[in-house]
């Protein structure tokens, strides 16, 4: 979890949103849209996440979790429904680097919600208000969720078990989906799943050991660290060989396949034979680019 020194926690300086989120709307597949409903919807959507305290934590300005959230409507249902998908990324800073390494990239197609223009964007932890809110505030726990684990091990643990709630609390929606486990295996409800799932213990501590104890000290012992990373990857295979077919596995593929290969390229491993043959299995069909840890 983030360290905090006791001289400033009594700084004026320090905002307690978690969240430097940008938000877009694309809503290019809509013929004669609203636009000022739409720059409405957007402006209200930044708020609710940039100025919403999603924990008890004091973050300084500069501390504050870089995300983007683009929204694509690829419908308009009625007057105030819509569908479409949810792109979500976020990324952490690399000690001692200008280095940003993303930890999020998802990509949801089931997306469906109601926005009256202008409308104040609300949300209850306890009850499934409205899907648009339950969708964000899901996402804004989870962005903090993984952040935090790549602080400290299990760091994420008690916004995993928010976003779980709304889950819960979303079951009944029938207009909402993405929220139930026998719509697809990878939705909103599986992410979590997997996360709170022993068998995925090791992703939740390859976030840390990647993370912490490698990328960031690898400005001052690269090879170390290449070595490190190296060996919280083949930790994997655990879990792997538990849920092949796990969607954190797909979501960590999109998200750290060119940054691992841009470690590996540059250096060398002393496991990166055994690496390569993992990765190969995991994910095949990128092993045009595993290749290229082995030919540096």
């Amino acid at each position: 979890m983030r360290l905090f020194f006791l001289f400033f926690l009594i700084s004026q300086s320090f905002y307690s949103q978690e969240l430097n989120c940008k938000v877009n709307i694309n809503y290019s597949s809509i013929p004669s849209p609203n636009k000022e409903m739409f720059n409405s919807m957007r402006q209200g959507i930044y708020e609710f996440l940039n100025n919403t305290n999603w924990t008890n934590d004091l973050f300084e300005n500069e501390e504050r979790i870089e995300c983007t959230i683009l929204i694509r409507i690829d419908q308009q249902l009625s007057t105030d429904e819509f569908s479409g998908s949810i792109s979500v990324q976020s990324s952490r800073p690399i000690f001692k680097t200008l280095y940003n390494s993303s930890i999020l990239n998802i990509f949801d197609d089931q997306l469906r919600f109601k926005y009256v223009e202008f409308e104040t964007l609300e949300f209850n932890e306890n009850s499934h208000l409205s899907n648009l809110t339950s969708v964000l505030a899901y996402y804004a726990y989870l962005i903090i969720g993984m952040d935090y684990d790549t602080f400290s091990l299990s760091g994420g643990d008690p916004y995993f078990l928010k976003a779980q709630k709304i889950v819960s609390n979303a079951q009944n929606d029938n207009n909402a989906t993405g929220w139930k486990s026998f719509e697809g295996l990878d939705n909103r409800y599986w992410i979590i799943e997997n996360l709170l799932s022993p068998d995925f213990e090791r992703v939740r501590s390859f976030y840390y050991k990647y993370h912490r104890e490698g990328l960031d000290n690898f400005t001052e012992k690269p090879e170390i660290s290449r070595d490190l990373i190296a060996e919280a990857i083949i930790s994997l295979r655990d879990s792997w060989n538990k849920r092949q077919r796990g969607y954190l596995f797909t979501i960590f593929f999109d998200t750290k396949t060119d940054e691992i290969v841009n470690i590996f390229s540059e250096g060398n491993s002393m496991q990166s034979n055994e690496l390569v043959n993992l990765l190969n299995r995991m994910e095949p069909t990128k092993s045009d680019k595993w290749q290229k840890i082995l030919t540096n």
